[in-house]
C-alpha cells in the first residue's frame, strides 16, 4: 500500500467517501455523515497538504483516506490541552472493499508516527457521539476517551479521544512528494 498527498482532483473521490459511509452507516441506524461535508472545507485541506489517500498502487482507486492537521477544535479541547503539541485525525473512511482487513488500523498507526516525526504528544480525534460501535473501535485500538461534548456545534462528533504519538511500522510507502496521479513534483506542470 503507499501513501500520496490528495490533490484537487480527488475532491470527487473525497466526497464519494462520505456519501458511501453515510449510505451504508445509515443501513445501520447511524445518522454519521448524514449532512453533506462542504467541499471548500475539504479542498482547503486539500492546499495545505493534510489530506493522505492510501492506495494499492499510484493508478489504483484510493482504499482509504486520512486528514492529518494540528487544529484543534475549541469546542472540543480545552485551552490547556490546545497548548499540547499534537496531530488532529479527521475524516478517516476506509473503502467498504477494505472492510475488516487492518487497514483502519494501520492507518491510524501511521497517523501515530507522523505525529512522532512532527514532535506531537498526541494523536487526537473525535467520533461521532451516537455511534457506540466507532468509539469501542477506537477505544480497542488504545485511544482513551477523554470527554463527550453535548453541544450543536459539534456536529455530532462530540465524542473526543486521544491516545500518545507512538512510531509504528505500518509498512506503507510514502510517496508524499508525488501526486496522486503519480506526478512528481518535478513532472507536475
Amino acid at each position: 500500500m503507499i501513501i500520496v498527498r490528495a490533490e484537487l482532483a480527488d475532491l470527487p473521490r473525497l466526497v464519494k467517501f462520505r456519501t458511501d459511509t453515510a449510505a451504508w452507516l445509515q443501513q445501520r441506524g447511524i445518522d454519521q455523515w448524514a449532512l453533506p461535508f462542504p467541499s471548500e472545507h475539504m479542498a482547503e485541506s486539500i492546499a495545505r497538504g493534510e489530506v493522505f489517500l492510501f492506495k494499492e498502487t499510484l493508478t489504483s482507486d484510493a482504499a482509504a483516506t486520512i486528514t492529518l492537521d494540528r487544529e484543534a477544535d475549541e469546542l472540543l479541547w480545552t485551552p490547556e490541552e490546545r497548548r499540547d503539541d499534537a496531530l488532529y485525525v479527521h475524516k478517516l473512511t476506509v473503502d467498504r472493499a477494505h472492510s475488516g482487513s487492518g487497514l483502519g488500523t494501520r492507518v491510524l498507526d501511521w497517523a501515530g508516527e507522523q505525529a512522532v516525526r512532527q514532535g506531537a504528544k498526541w494523536l487526537r480525534l473525535d467520533a461521532w457521539t451516537t455511534n457506540p460501535r466507532l468509539q469501542a473501535y477506537y477505544l480497542g485500538l488504545g485511544f482513551k476517551h477523554v470527554r463527550t461534548v453535548d453541544d450543536e456545534g459539534a456536529g455530532g462528533s462530540g465524542w473526543v479521544a486521544q491516545r500518545p504519538a507512538s512510531s509504528a511500522a505500518p509498512n506503507f510507502v510514502e510517496l508524499l512528494g508525488t501526486s496522486s496521479s503519480g506526478d512528481t513534483p518535478e513532472s507536475a506542470g
